[in-house]
């Protein structure tokens, strides 16, 4: 793979990337599963594999990951050996290789840079039985210097006429501070609605860790543990009920971030309650996708499965399943 070489453009506002004996001059967006993205003048944003690079240049500042979990704040300067650049430590260069950097995000003032995320969303109509379904999730992340913010939802609707038949939805917001050895921890907040289960309204509120347990240029293994406080209201009239319970989380992240860009995200939660009655529930998700037209576009489906082991007097059934089609938008 070779480029020309872009001239014309400040190098003190510039990124600088050698790459294959060439160089590369532009806006560095984002390094991400092995893919960097970059803003050229003239030739738009582009996509371009870690492998290729062989050292980066910059004078401005960016959060770096490495595989350990390692995390430095620093520019780059340009490094003679093939495959590696200095980072800049307490007035001191350090010395890295290309290959052990997982993630880098410039550190921007501007809030509008700091979000990244997606949104999704399916629907479906069938006459000869007026049923109708609407999919709609997404996420939305906001990052600062070792703290990141995590909004997700997950709405999953079905309508019979004027009624709503199934209502299965999830929001969730989330606060992770990153620490060494890949362990960061967890505070969230959440509520959902499952009509299938009998559960009218829930609230949670969790706190615990997550650790990484692989993360490199093709996946993303991790798990997490939590202790949960949970409100819940049954659609029959019945009153609130809270309870403590724990949470163990595992999801696993596999990822092609080159044309066509392909994701298959997965989680299985596993949640037993320590106060009240005997129960416990298990929610799997499996959200697998792929960039159409340009990489901002994609399509996929998403999987979900909800089991409850003891569900309140009233619910339709202790499991609940779905998947839906889905045409999805990436921001930035």
């Amino acid at each position: 793979m070779t480029f020309p070489q872009i001239k014309g453009l400040a190098q003190k506002t510039d990124t600088i990337v050698h790459v294959n004996g060439n160089i590369l001059k532009g806006d560095f967006k984002k390094l991400e599963y092995a893919v960097v993205t970059w803003k050229m003048e003239g030739m738009g944003t582009i996509s371009l594999e870690e492998p290729f690079i062989k050292t980066i240049i910059s004078d401005k500042q960016f959060e770096i990951k490495l595989k350990n979990g390692v995390i430095y704040y620093s520019s780059f300067t340009a490094s003679e050996n093939g495959r590696s650049t200095y980072i800049m430590m307490d007035g001191q260069k350090k010395l890295i290789n290309i290959d052990d950097i997982v993630e880098v995000y410039p550190i921007k003032r501007n809030l509008w840079m700091r979000l990244s995320g997606n949104i999704s969303l399916g629907a479906n109509y069938q006459k000869s039985s007026d049923v109708s379904t609407l999919a709609l999730s997404g996420n939305l992340d906001y990052r600062k210097k070792k703290t990141y913010f995590q909004l997700t939802w997950n709405v999953n609707l079905s309508y019979q006429g004027d009624s709503i038949t199934t209502n299965n939805s999830e929001i969730d917001l989330s606060w992770q501070r990153l620490f060494k050895n890949r362990w960061s921890t967890l505070v969230a907040v959440g509520t959902s609605t499952n009509l299938q289960l009998g559960i009218k309204r829930r609230y949670n509120v969790s706190l615990g860790g997550v650790k990484d347990i692989t993360y490199n240029t093709w996946n993303r293994l991790y798990v997490g543990a939590a202790l949960s406080g949970i409100n819940e209201t049954p659609f029959d009239d019945f009153d609130p009920t809270t309870d403590l319970a724990g949470l163990i989380r595992v999801g696993w992240s596999v990822y092609k971030f080159t044309s066509p860009k392909v994701q298959v995200n997965t989680n299985i939660s596993y949640i037993p309650y320590i106060t009240g009655d005997s129960r416990s529930r298990v929610n799997v998700n499996v959200n697998p996708s792929i960039s159409i037209w340009n990489d901002n576009f994609k399509v996929g489906f998403t999987f979900y499965y909800n089991y409850d082991s003891n569900p309140p007097e009233g619910s339709i059934t202790n499991a609940d399943f779905g998947v839906n089609l889905q045409l999805g938008y990436v921001l930035h």
